[in-house]
């Protein structure tokens, strides 16, 4: 069964339980300042989560393509990958555990035939501090689900997943753990549940791939929950059940479920093979790879796996409207690049590489995700353009690599054998940091010329690595985290003021201008839009005075679900890319009979337009600059 085939058994098998299918959302959140990407099923979900209602009804279920960079440097063992689909289903205070343990194992057994016996799960232990009991009840639906496929399903208490390693399986099939491992909150465990959050116990689910691939020496005794690669975490069921208060839990009156499971990850397991990079989505274009380089995959595995795993997530970002640059998404959309030109280096492909690799990706998605070949032209122009300037990077990185190792090496630097000036790490960083040269080829370069590389080198290097690292992750804290969104009063106003600068932008400029971002904080909006040239300070004056004279207004704001066809022919916006159902929700500002603005959004919004400038506020445009080509960036304040 491959890939494609199993996405579109789910989409089916939960539309036969009146689940609505959700359409895919960008891979750039709108609305959200808490991450650059979209990172997981539930993101989009949000706002649904927290209690408002969504146009598809209570029952949902999705295929989403996501990015998780946090993840880039584990890209090459057999189970990460930086891109993947999540499928997803939700219940939106209708079924909760009884019902949703019954749909996944019948899914997982009877639809994919997973064999029971290499099914292992885990729930939540309990945190008596808290007064919240053990999950019983999700207990005895998988001894159920288990009982009638053959299988006594013993139920072991691990408790911290760290002293999983010395107790081991026990002849156990479900696996008791604490809230490090078995609690869902925003921020981890019970005790870092914020207060006001929805939170509470799931549920996981893990393949078992065979006793072989474990080495106790390595990982300790075996248990679900580990890193061992003889297990792989198939699927995630999350059953909101309670909300934080200030002297503890309580039980939510609305339960909610949210159910995510890794496409790749579960054909890895219908496969009966732990490397997800055999899957139908993935193996076509390590085939590619190993025709281009004459390289075989099981000697240049890591590589291959890079090239792969980074020019997919790549080609999604691309047919969303990024393009590199060296600012937040296009930057990571540009390491990923520079990251697979790099490792086809190692394979020696030396040139064209996009060109002829993403044509296969593209081919792959196209028949599930229409957009992806609407945009096969822009992907490809994209990547041959990127690969084209890193290649002139890599020429740069080589005259330097001369300077650096000839005259103008520095004099203090001590000489090595033969008179000739050693490479040492902090060389080879800079070359790598500052001018893109891969540190593979700085070596070889090295090795040609006959010097030697400083005793410490690699040492060295991996220290100040990790020092950028370290200063990189402080510098983007919260950005690749997702989760709950802010809706903070703030961050509210911010939200519908957009709406109001999103029509005066129309009215100025002209109805060309559609929406290709927006990031809005409790401090500032930012405002992505398509424009071909400059915005003129008369223009920008004229938009503020639109925006403050609606604020004056006090004009109402409200929404009602609307056919999707029928809100655009109403004129109705949307963003770029942004995929819809047939049913949306439509925000009105103004008079229904003559709104000012009519956009179709998720909220939150304020009532009035008053709210807006309240304490005397008037809306600010602090900066106009362009963000890519043809899109423009507009920040603004209330001040």
């Amino acid at each position: 069964m491959t890939a494609q085939e199993i996405r579109q058994k789910y989409l089916d098998y939960f539309k036969d339980k009146d689940h609505a299918i959700v359409p895919r959302a960008l891979l750039v959140p709108q609305n959200d300042p808490t991450t650059l990407f979209t990172g997981s099923g539930m993101q989009p979900m949000i706002p649904y989560l927290l209690g408002e209602s969504h146009p598809g009804g209570k029952r949902l279920v999705n295929s989403q393509p996501c990015l998780r960079v946090q993840d880039i440097e584990e890209v090459g063992n057999s189970k990460h990958t930086t891109f993947f689909e999540m499928l997803g289903n939700w219940s939106l205070g209708d079924y909760f555990k009884k019902e949703q343990i019954k749909y996944f194992s019948d899914f997982i057994f009877d639809e994919l035939k997973l064999e029971p016996d290499k099914v292992y799960v885990s729930c939540y232990i309990g945190n008596e501090k808290f007064g919240i009991p053990r999950d019983d009840e999700a207990i005895e639906c998988w001894q159920q689900a288990f009982k009638e496929r053959g299988v006594d399903a013993k139920v072991v208490e691990i408790g911290a997943a760290s002293r999983g390693a010395e107790v081991g399986m026990q002849g156990g099939r479900i696996f008791l753990y604490d809230g490090k491992e078995n609690w869902w909150s925003r921020n981890g465990d019970e005790n870092g549940t914020p207060v006001g959050d929805p939170c509470g116990p799931d549920s996981e689910v893990f393949y078992d791939f065979g006793e072989e691939l474990h080495d106790e020496q390595e990982w300790g005794k075996a248990h679900p929950a580990s890193d061992s690669p003889r297990f792989l975490e198939i699927g995630n069921n999350v059953f909101m059940a309670y909300k934080k208060t200030v002297s503890g839990f309580e039980k939510l009156p609305a339960t909610n479920v949210d159910f995510g499971a890794g496409l790749e990850r579960i054909a890895a397991a219908v496969n009966g093979h732990h490397d997800v990079y055999r899957i139908s989505l993935i193996w076509p274009i390590i085939e590619k790879l190993e025709e281009l380089s004459g390289k075989k995959y099981e000697s240049h595995t890591e590589s291959m796996r890079v090239i792969a795993d980074h020019l997919r997530g790549a080609t999604f970002l691309a047919v969303d409207g990024v393009t590199p640059s060296n600012k937040q998404q296009g930057y990571v959309m540009r390491r990923l690049l520079r990251r697979a030109i790099r490792y086809a280096f190692e394979l020696g492909i030396e040139q064209d590489l996009c060109e002829q690799v993403a044509p296969i990706i593209i081919d792959l998605y196209k028949p599930d995700f229409p957009e992806v070949d609407e945009r096969e032209k822009q992907v490809l122009e994209v990547f041959t353009r990127e690969e084209k300037i890193f290649r002139q990077t890599l020429r740069k990185g080589l005259l330097e690599f001369n300077k650096l190792l000839g005259s103008a090496f520095p004099a203090s630097y001590p000489m090595a054998i033969g008179g000739k000036k050693p490479l040492t790490g902090e060389l080879i960083f800079r070359l790598y940091d500052t001018f893109g040269f891969p540190v593979e080829l700085t070596k070889e370069e090295a090795f040609k010329r006959g010097i030697q590389i400083a005793n410490g080198a690699d040492e060295d290097f991996e220290k100040l690595m990790e020092e950028q690292r370290k200063r990189s992750q402080t510098a983007s804290a919260g950005m690749f985290k997702g989760g709950l969104a802010d809706h903070s009063e703030q961050v509210i106003k911010y939200h519908t003021a957009t709406h109001l600068m999103y029509q005066a932008l129309k009215n100025v400029l002209g109805d060309h201008v559609v929406q290709r971002g927006s990031n809005i904080t409790a401090e500032r909006l930012r405002f992505d839009f398509s424009h071909p040239e400059k915005v003129s300070r008369e223009q920008l004056d004229k938009v503020e005075k639109i925006v403050n004279e609606k604020i004056a207004e006090d004009l109402p704001v409200s929404w009602q679900e609307e056919k999707t066809e029928e809100a655009f022919k109403k004129g109705a916006s949307g963003a770029f890319g942004d995929k819809y159902g047939d049913t949306v929700k439509v925000y009105t500002i103004g008079d229904p009979a003559k709104p000012f603005s009519r956009e179709i959004c998720g909220g939150p919004h304020v009532e009035h337009t008053g709210v807006i400038g309240e304490g005397g506020k008037k809306f600010k445009i602090i900066k106009e600059e362009g963000s890519s080509a043809g899109v423009r960036r507009i920040k603004a304040v209330l001040q």
